[in-house]
């Protein structure tokens, strides 16, 4: 099995909080992570009907049978459950005697601000990173990372990307999205993903996409909304503090998994990704999201952006630490061109925080440039693990 970057930060919260609650997209790893780090707990699944019937029609008989320290999958079956584990926890003031793990991030939170407020920490699993895969001995090329993704199985089972999001796919649609909303016709919501597919990594434009499926922008809105809480996509939101009214304020629109995407585009092999015109926008999915995850296995809240004005200046990703600015281009190019430190540039001329900022591109060439450092894309996650970032001069000075 490969390690997981997060189980650090498992530990240390389960020897602070009586509840740990994993929360990520199915088949990230949630389980597996939990099972490994506490082999001594016990565990129940709630998508087992029995299990899920005990739990529901009698709690104190199923926590008899399945006592803390417990394990309990997909806890936002059985929310009921949440109130008594806030009565054992309070009456045990034991440390990690709960882990659960939960597919809806909505449902997630709302259990934080009622039931287990106070006593629970809460961590965000997403697919396999990079990172762990180069520690596991496992590299790709960048068409192969972009057209299998990072779905555990496919690397510790071999399971052939296509099928496997074949039957994630209508899975999802045809179990957690018909429990979470009320779709007519699964056809026009497996339409408007494949639609998403399409536009991923542009800003979002509502309007076009509600002419395009015929639906209204507020039904688009409810729809992004069980994306997001299903873990289906991340919205990455603009920068625009201090900028005034020119800066683009909607948000861009990426998926967790990128092999997700290649499957919705209809990409059958690497091959045929490097050659797709959205390849670019493939990259940028891909890099954004490692990005999202060095963070989020850190323990640590996103705190990325971009930055796009109405006059075409834009930088691809912002990372804001300690109140500084650290612009990155993605660029899915195999040969470094000095302008792809443009956007960089131009940005820390109008942003007094930007620092020196980095160009992430699929070459092997690694300058470092006055404006910039150029990583290869398979380092990416080293932007994200400096304590500080790196203090640098404003342009000029």
């Amino acid at each position: 099995m490969i390690s997981r970057q997060i189980s650090s930060e498992l530990s240390a919260t389960a020897a602070e909080f009586p509840v740990v609650t994993i929360i990520g997209p199915r088949q990230a790893g949630k389980t597996t992570l939990a099972r490994m780090q506490f082999p001594d707990h016990t565990y129940a699944n709630l998508e087992a009907p029995e299990i899920r019937l005990l739990a529901t029609s009698d709690p104190h008989a199923f926590f008899s049978q399945f006592p803390p320290p417990v394990i309990i999958d997909e806890i936002q079956r059985v929310p009921e459950l949440l109130s008594v584990i806030q009565v054992l926890a309070d009456n045990s003031r034991k440390r990690g005697q709960f882990i659960l793990t939960d597919s809806h991030q909505m449902r997630s939170q709302e259990a934080v601000t009622q039931s287990l407020a106070g006593r629970t920490a809460l961590l965000r699993l997403l697919p396999l990173s990079i990172s762990e895969l180069k520690a596991a001995g496992i590299t790709c090329a960048r068409d192969e990372y972009i057209h299998q993704g990072f779905m555990p199985r496919l690397y510790n089972e071999k399971v052939d990307p296509t099928r496997l999001y074949s039957g994630y796919f209508q899975t999802y649609i045809e179990r957690d999205i018909r429990q979470m909303i009320n779709i007519r016709r699964l056809t026009d919501f497996e339409h408007f993903m494949r639609l998403l597919a399409g536009r991923v990594g542009q800003v979002l434009n509502l309007n076009s996409l509600a002419s395009d499926l015929g639906v209204s922008s507020t039904t688009l809105k409810e729809w992004l909304s069980v994306l997001e809480a299903s873990h289906a996509i991340f919205r990455l939101n603009p920068y625009f503090e201090n900028f005034g009214k020119r800066i683009i304020k909607s948000p861009k629109i990426y998926f967790t998994e990128v092999g997700l995407v290649s499957y919705l585009l209809g990409i059958e092999s690497p091959t045929h990704t490097g050659r797709d015109p959205l390849i670019g926008n493939l990259f940028e999915n891909m890099v954004v999201i490692e990005a999202l995850k060095s963070r989020l296995n850190a323990g640590k809240e996103p705190e990325l952006y971009f930055y796009r004005d109405n006059r075409g200046n834009e930088v691809d990703l912002l990372f804001r630490q300690n109140r500084q600015l650290i612009p990155i281009e993605i660029k899915s190019a195999m040969t470094f061109h000095p302008e792809f430190v443009k956007g960089i540039t131009q940005f820390r001329k109008i942003a007094s925080s930007a620092q020196k900022g980095y160009i992430v591109y699929a070459g092997d060439l690694t300058p470092d440039l006055p404006d910039a450092k150029v990583l290869r894309f398979n380092d990416v996650s080293s932007i994200f693990e400096m304590k500080d970032p790196p203090s640098h001069p404003d342009p000029g000075m």
